[in-house]
């Protein structure tokens, strides 16, 4: 499989990030360990998840989806083949939050702990904290780079202007930057990102790792009349959000690109993601074997120019 850098890091990862948000909410360790397993043999070795994964379900309290990776880790010995990501900075409890130097440091030790690791591949802040001024934030992650127990860093769900400022602050300082960005895209959400942090990244050698890459489920073609609603928990919302006159034409051209290439949606939605200029690796996710072989795909199939100008056109905004 063709690796990519992230950013300007020198890490190399495939064209495709493994979400690790379902592991402890919507699958248990057992199914999550036959993943990790299959993971590997589809060479998808690029894993993301957060301390905060899954602290939303009843009876948890976040960081079960890192403590199962790390279960994973220890039984199977193969650190070595994993790139790890891992984020900072969402509520886990009363005073663990943000991007403070202090909480930072406190943040990193309970996730090694969780991931039975003394190091992790990217450290990612996963929400802007305009509390704490940025040079505290990156002269605290520069601190980890240095000490080895962190090899590079990301942003989650910063702005352009703040992306900006804070990779001038790292020129200026002399400290590490920000090598990747995760922010929401597909191909129905192209305008948040397109409009400006598009431009950042490309002019800055930015990686990026976008999230909900198949919009809830919708890109798959799993929803596709009102009816649909009720396949799932959040397919009333889905059903609510896209399916609509351009939603219908997105999946009208999803459906005709597949047809020609012997493929499902969901890989074509992904495939136009992984051609996208600066787009390094769309999160994915898969609860089953199945589920995962077929995104898997995605990573092998190659859109000609034309069918990605019948995709563009079918989701312009």
């Amino acid at each position: 499989m063709n690796k990519r850098e992230l950013g300007r890091s020198g890490i190399l990862v495939p064209s495709l990030t493994f979400g690790g948000n379902v592991f402890g909410w919507t699958i248990d360790e057992a199914a999550s360990f036959s993943i990790l397993d299959a993971l590997l043999e589809h060479q998808l070795n690029f894993i993301d998840t957060a301390d905060v994964y899954s602290a939303w379900v009843t009876g948890n309290h976040g960081g079960e989806s890192e403590t199962i990776i790390g279960n994973w880790l220890k039984k199977s010995g193969k650190r070595q083949q994993i790139i790890l990501a891992t984020k900072v900075g969402k509520p886990m409890g009363e005073d663990k939050k943000g991007l403070s130097a202090r909480y930072i440091r406190r943040a990193v030790e309970d996730s090694l702990r969780r991931l039975q690791t003394d190091y992790i591949d990217f450290y990612q802040s996963h929400e802007d904290d305009q509390s704490v001024p940025l040079e505290e934030t990156l002269v605290a992650f520069d601190a980890l780079i240095k000490e080895g127990k962190v090899r590079a860093i990301g942003a989650s769900n910063y702005s352009a202007a703040r992306l900006t400022e804070a990779l001038r602050v790292s020129d200026e300082l002399g400290v590490a930057r920000y090598e990747t960005l995760q922010p929401e895209y597909n191909l129905y959400d192209r305008a948040g990102y397109e409009a400006e942090l598009e431009d950042v990244v490309l002019d800055e050698g930015v990686g990026v790792i976008n999230y909900y890459a198949l919009a809830s489920g919708f890109l798959s073609g799993k929803y596709r009349t009102p009816a649909d609603a009720d396949k799932s928990a959040r397919g009333a919302s889905v059903v609510a959000k896209y399916l609509n006159p351009r939603g219908e034409r997105i999946l009208k051209a999803l459906d005709e690109t597949a047809a020609e290439l012997r493929a499902q949606p969901a890989q074509v939605a992904l495939a136009w993601q992984i051609a996208r200029p600066g787009i390094t690796a769309p999160i994915v996710s898969a609860t089953s074997l199945q589920q995962l072989d077929e995104v898997a795909g995605a990573a092998r199939l190659t859109l000609s120019a034309a069918q990605i100008e019948r995709l563009n056109q079918a989701s312009a905004y």
